[in-house]
């Protein structure tokens, strides 16, 4: 896994996880990475610090113990279970909003999908896991889908 920073046309800035950089690459290619604020799929990778270990003879040379003050400043972050900006609490009420509102349907979504297109299924709002082909054939087929911008994470037992 790589965990890019990424920026839109817009100059939003927001990172991403991707299994490699071909699957960045792959993504960004069929249109499927868009910006978490404002969803533009003009997306590029911004500059970015690596994240590099210390040397092995660095790790082993005895550290001071002594803990740190902690910072009394209004920008020390919050508590990791609360949004840390304005748009991952957006992204929360979305997923509050998709969840309370749509149906989850679980890997049967391209084929209840389809169902409601053709009209063998009642239409409504639903939710679910679709692999990448599959959602490329609804989409090809004018079934109006899109990507939800967060992880399900619904257990499954």
């Amino acid at each position: 896994m790589i965990n890019y920073t990424l920026k839109c046309a817009n100059d939003h800035r927001f990172d991403s996880w991707f299994q490699s950089a071909d699957a960045f690459d792959k993504l960004k290619a069929a249109g499927m990475v868009s910006c978490a604020v404002c969803g533009d799929t003009h997306v590029e990778k911004a500059m970015m610090a690596p994240r590099v270990r210390p040397a092995r003879s660095a790790a082993t040379q005895p550290q001071d113990t002594t803990p740190a003050p902690a910072p009394k400043t209004p920008s020390a972050p919050g508590p990791l279970s609360a949004p840390a900006s304005p748009a991952e609490q957006a992204l929360k009420e979305l997923r509050t909003h998709v969840e309370a509102n749509s149906d989850y349907v679980g890997k049967d979504f391209a084929s209840e999908a389809r169902a409601m297109h053709d009209g063998e299924a009642p239409e409504r709002p639903i939710y679910g896991e679709a692999k990448v082909e599959e959602a490329k054939a609804l989409i090809d087929d004018g079934v109006p889908v899109a990507p939800l911008p967060f992880n399900i994470g619904r257990k499954t037992n």
